[in-house]
């Protein structure tokens, strides 16, 4: 089962799309036909898939976690890496760690307008770790 670490640098909250890193994974894995699994190995950032094309769509989702779990709010206990703490913990449990992806003849089987990205959660840059597993439906 083919694997690969990503480390990704990040400048603060964003997004980062990371399709082709992965889509070169699978292309080096060898595999025509599986599954490729994308893991982010942090509570504060996430992997997702969302819209490639039109970059309103992810400054929307950044409006919309803005909303619903700010920085700062005096509703939040756990803060102990300053006010985005708690906030980028929420927005990961919310978006998610992990992306699964099929692979058809040897490429990613992503639909035309979806990118796979890292959201980074927290205000500041961060060093990632981005874990791609390879499955082979044909093993």
């Amino acid at each position: 089962m083919p694997q690969h670490i990503l480390t990704i640098t990040t400048r603060g909250r964003a997004f980062q799309m990371i399709t082709s890193q992965v889509a070169e994974v699978v292309a080096r894995s060898g595999v025509s036909h599986g599954l490729c699994n994308v893991f982010v190995r942090h509570t504060s950032a996430s992997v997702l898939i969302t819209e490639n094309a039109d970059s309103s769509v992810r400054r929307d989702l950044e409006r919309f976690m803005q909303r619903i779990a700010p920085d700062g709010s005096r509703d939040y206990e756990h803060d102990t890496e300053g006010p985005d703490d708690m906030p980028a913990h929420i927005r990961n449990v919310l978006a998610g760690s992990s992306v699964v992806v099929p692979i058809i003849d040897g490429r990613l089987a992503l639909g035309t307008w979806q990118g796979i990205y890292l959201w980074e959660h927290r205000t500041s840059g961060h060093t990632r770790q981005v874990v791609v597993t390879i499955v082979d439906a044909n093993a």
